[in-house]
């Protein structure tokens, strides 16, 4: 059985998938090629990240595909519906990148709050002429420790994200699309645990009092942040979306931004990805990441792992 992760996997789980009689075909193919490919060489199973497209004219390109699997957790870039009704089993590894998703989370809520995403374009052209006035004009900076973390989305990243809040003292609003509550324990290295009980609250207690917020929600019909939600931000409050393109309204955003209306954002994902509009990529008070949410090593592990098991598991029933 031929496997082709077209986006790559971990070297770990070809071993894995090789100790277990399936042969991994470790290439990287083009789009427009990628039918031919498959067909030619009786791959069974597609593997894919963000970049690679699995539509239905794919799909009925390659009859021989029995799994198509996702590293990661959105499933944006395949025709799920349509690939399990020709029989296809789709996969994914909703747990393996949350920790990473949750981190370059705050990795841009410290780098809005300590103008890093600012300073890192200006020390270069300005650090040698311009010293003293840069660190006056980054004074204004401010800390996450005591501050209150909102949370859009109680899902497994927006979990994870709510860890990281509590374990830097923040107080920690939630809501989601459902009330509910959930435990949420705090490992740490010695073996100690503690648990918080986080219920939700609505969104409108989540843009006014929040300072910093998070959006974690799946692909949505319409933007989850728009103009009106974003004037009930606090106006030193910053916002992060490592989610989907086009849950936060980027014309709105910059209007907000550009107007003084709130602090910073930063956005990982983009509506019109992956060629972000010029607007976004030169504004000042927005720090900016290619998608890379879930690329760190140790999530690749997890995703390769995690994708291995599973097929495995398909090909011993």
């Amino acid at each position: 059985m031929k496997i082709l992760p077209n986006d790559g996997i971990s070297a770990s789980a070809i071993e894995v998938l090789e100790n277990n009689g399936l042969e991994v075909l470790n290439h990287k193919v083009a789009q427009e090629q990628l039918a031919n490919f498959i067909n030619e060489n009786g791959v069974e199973v597609l593997l894919v990240r963000s970049a690679t497209q699995v539509r239905k004219e794919l799909i009925d390109e390659c009859p021989g595909l029995k799994i198509i699997g996702r590293g990661g957790v959105g499933m944006d870039n395949i025709d799920v519906a349509y690939a399990k009704e020709k029989g296809i089993q789709v996969i994914n590894t909703p747990a393996a990148s949350s920790r990473s998703v949750a981190e370059l989370v705050f990795a841009h809520m410290f780098s809005l709050y300590r103008y890093l995403q600012d300073s890192n374009r200006n020390m270069p052209l300005e650090g040698d002429t311009n010293f003293s006035a840069l660190k006056k004009s980054y004074g204004g900076a401010m800390e996450l420790g005591g501050k209150t973390l909102g949370v859009i989305g109680f899902g497994r990243i927006g979990v994870e994200v709510v860890k990281i809040g509590l374990a830097l003292g923040m107080k920690v609003l939630v809501t989601d699309a459902v009330d509910i509550t959930k435990t949420v324990t705090l490992d740490f290295y010695d073996g100690q645990k503690v648990n918080f009980e986080i219920s939700t609250v609505s969104m409108e207690e989540v843009l006014k009092n929040s300072d910093a917020i998070s959006v974690h929600v799946p692909k949505q019909p319409k933007y989850v942040i728009g103009k009106e939600e974003l004037e009930k931000m606090k106006k030193n409050a910053i916002i992060v979306n490592a989610s989907r393109g086009g849950v936060i309204d980027e014309v709105a955003l910059v209007n907000a931004l550009n107007e003084d209306k709130i602090f910073g954002a930063a956005l990982d994902v983009f509506e019109k990805e992956p060629k972000p509009e010029i607007t976004l990529l030169m504004n000042p008070k927005l720090s900016l990441s290619p998608h890379i949410g879930g690329n760190t090593l140790e999530a690749q592990e997890r995703v390769g792992l995690e994708l291995a098991d599973q097929i495995i598991e398909f090909y011993k029933k």
